[in-house]
């Protein structure tokens, strides 16, 4: 028997008092969160939720999410944690593709009205019967006419609950995929799968009860579910909630709650790097901070050494994905890291390189990232044939190019959607985006493909400059053509204010494509 919400009831026993989460100043204890989790499983199981059911979960970071988290998992039920910015046929896409029997949706803000949207869309399914709607404040009545809230959830139920015995192997999270490659599949991850990549990642900072966490990665994504919100609870550790990334916020939560990890993607990183103000004390900030992680995609050297030189805090950087819980290779403090690089492979992880016929590349050369270990997913959910595609022989094929050096440390060179064949020669867009982003006027670059009728694809770069630097585009390519070979380097250079970003911060390619 194992269900994942144990890792509460153990914090809870042994650090009752201890503020598991803060929000806008006001924090949640550890036996507070326990008992609210208790109070939402007798809810939801009185309302004929049963092991396996699907409960569908929308809400930014806010306490309520892991409140209804680890309350639906001690049901044994499976939480479906959604974006909170999809929109309505999207959100109806994602409820009858995960056969979800209950929906708890943030009521939005006038912004992002997702809660209307989200009833909107429960409607639509008949097979989800229940819609709960989760209120800032129990004192705040229903923003939607005739809908319960997660308050109503919880009246009158008992604050202790026992829970569900659920195998290690049963599915406890439906996470999907971000559908870059057509409509989002669910990977199905189980308590197991959860339970390891929290416990590794705890090893991997050397974590302690003592730590605080910034929580500014979403939790309904795999990288702040597992990194922030397992990992914490598991370890006792406090985390500061911050609903939307600004690197202005984060840096006063880091300061005022003395924050010693930071979690976060490349653009957080390069945000925070960029970021100026003489009321924020830097040096304090670094002095508290022990450790940063980046992940979800690959972070340019540039702006880690950057960051690094600045706040003098080593950044590990590692890769995962989805399916892999997310944790598959990171660099390990322990063993040594390399800038670059996203390290070795984690404890009980498998990892191997193969060319296009499915045979292990030497040392050097580029090939398919496969793994296997007790991270991969079950499979996609209801999709035995996408499944089959990517899983085969117990190796989860990842769709990444890598290569690996002879000290057995890895490089993410890139998607294999993501690459270009220019005149049949492949371009690899990060090592494009690594030698542009060391030019003094840049601050952040994207690189894609466009459509060319000779050479099939054409390069080309979108460049967000830094703060009162400017070069002309005719500059910035002659400098560009100096540093890598000349079937690489972008014929097409567009300046831009922003680049797309999703609600984890990771550079939207495909709506630069849309371009």
């Amino acid at each position: 028997m194992l269900n994942l919400s144990v890792i509460l009831e153990d914090s809870a026993r042994q650090y009752p008092a201890k503020a598991a989460f803060t929000f806008m100043d006001r924090s949640i204890t550890y036996a507070e969160l326990n008992a609210a989790a208790n109070k939402v499983a007798n809810g939801l199981v009185s309302r004929g939720i049963v092991p396996g059911d699907k409960v569908a979960l929308s809400c930014p970071n806010l306490p309520a999410f892991p409140v209804l988290y680890y309350g639906i998992i001690k049901t044994g039920a499976v939480v479906v944690p959604l974006s909170v910015l999809l929109k309505k046929d999207e959100i109806e896409y994602h409820l009858r593709d995960s056969d979800a029997k209950a929906y708890c949706c943030y009521t939005g803000t006038p912004d992002l009205p997702i809660g209307q949207m989200g009833h909107d869309a429960f409607n639509a399914v008949a097979a989800c019967e229940l819609f709960f709607l989760i209120m800032p404040d129990a004192a705040m009545p229903t923003s939607i006419a005739g809908t319960s809230t997660m308050w109503d959830l919880m009246n009158n139920q008992p604050d202790v609950f026992e829970i569900c015995q659920t195998n290690a192997e049963d599915t406890c999270v439906i996470i999907y995929t971000s559908g870059t490659t057509g409509r989002p599949k669910g990977a199905e991850l189980t308590h197991s799968n959860l339970l390891l990549n929290a416990i590794l990642i705890c090893d991997l900072m050397n974590s302690t009860a003592d730590d605080t966490g910034l929580v500014v990665l979403p939790l309904f994504h795999i990288f702040g579910m597992t990194a922030l919100l397992n990992a914490g609870v598991y370890k006792g550790g406090t985390g500061i909630l911050l609903t939307r990334f600004d690197a202005g916020n984060a840096f006063a939560l880091m300061q005022k709650y003395k924050v010693t990890i930071f979690i976060g993607v490349p653009t957080m990183f390069w945000g925070l790097l960029n970021y100026t103000n003489p009321e924020i004390d830097f040096a304090g900030i670094a002095a508290n901070l022990k450790l940063c992680l980046s992940g979800g995609a690959s972070l340019p050297v540039k702006v880690l050494q950057d960051f690094e030189q600045r706040f003098k805090v080593p950044i590990i950087e590692g890769y995962g994905m989805s399916e892999g819980s997310p944790v598959v290779i990171f660099n390990d403090l322990k063993t040594g890291r390399k800038p670059g690089s996203v390290g070795t492979p984690v404890w009980g992880v498998q990892v191997k390189l193969v060319d296009a016929a499915g045979n292990e590349v030497p040392v050097g050369e580029k090939g398919e990232l496969l793994y296997r270990g007790h991270n991969v997913m079950k499979g996609y959910y209801k999709k035995p044939e996408a499944t089959a595609a990517v899983l085969q022989n117990g190796w989860m094929h990842s769709g990444d190019i890598a290569v690996k050096d002879a000290d057995g440390f890895y490089y993410i060179v890139d998607r294999t959607k993501d690459m270009i064949i220019r005149g049949g020669y492949n371009v690899y867009p990060r090592e494009v985006e690594e030698t542009m982003i060391q030019h003094e006027a840049v601050s952040l670059v994207a690189v894609i493909g466009i459509p060319h009728e000779e050479l099939g694809e054409e390069v080309k770069a979108f460049v967000v400059l830094k703060e009162s630097h400017t070069v002309s585009s005719t500059e910035l390519l002659n400098w560009t053509k100096e540093r890598i070979a000349s079937y690489k380097y972008p014929r097409h250079i567009e300046f831009v204010a922003a680049l797309p970003m999703s609600a984890t911060g990771k550079i939207l390619k495909k709506e630069l494509r849309k371009l």
